[in-house]
């Protein structure tokens, strides 16, 4: 009897041990590399989708400066974004989805904060970044064009592969992520390096 409740207690502490292992933990992020790249011409000119990606992961520059380049600030002076918004209402909220969970793009103090564990990606790459607004804004989906467009524009330039997409389990995603009232994704964009 003694060994079983041993061995119970044992596995507790393991499953414990493991359980804490998974605990998502706020991610800083590096500051912007604004001198890497291409040219914005030469950019364009490589821009394509790629729906076929390396496993590597992202190293921590690259995924800063994703994110940066999708919403990220520019102008610290006055809070404003690298994508511009109608009516500057800044409402396009960028999800940094991972194998292990899911993370919210805070601009401000340039981290990615957990929101869930679990792997919810729409199409496997290292991330996916799905794009969520408020779908009583009447200007959530060009505003999420925006971003979308720096994120391709930002993986053309460096060499990562990446496609817009808007096909998605919405409902899915909306509980995984923990979206409240209107917010919906709209797009998300699978990155990755090329294969």
């Amino acid at each position: 009897m003694k060994n079983l409740l041993l061995s119970i207690t044992v596995c507790g502490i393991i499953a414990c041990g493991c359980a804490q292992a998974k605990e998502l933990k706020t991610i800083q992020l590096n500051d912007p590399d604004t001198q890497r790249g291409d040219a914005v011409m030469t950019a364009l000119k490589n821009r394509k989708s790629t729906r076929e990606f390396s496993t590597k992961e992202l190293s921590l520059k690259d995924l800063s400066d994703l994110c940066w380049a999708a919403n990220g600030i520019n102008r610290p002076e006055s809070g404003k974004r690298t994508a511009p918004s109608a009516m500057n209402k800044q409402d396009i909220k960028v999800y940094v989805c991972t194998a292990d969970g899911s993370y919210l793009y805070n601009p401000q103090k340039n981290t990615l904060e957990p929101v869930s564990s679990g792997d919810v990606r729409p199409l496997k790459a290292p991330v996916c970044l799905i794009l969520v607004s408020d779908t009583s804004s009447d200007w959530g989906a060009m505003d999420a064009g925006i971003v979308s467009q720096n994120i391709s524009l930002f993986c053309a330039g460096t060499g990562m592969a990446t496609v817009p997409r808007g096909s998605m389990d919405k409902a899915a995603l909306k509980k995984a992520l923990k979206l409240t009232g209107d917010q919906t994704p709209f797009l998300n964009h699978p990155v990755g390096y090329f294969k």
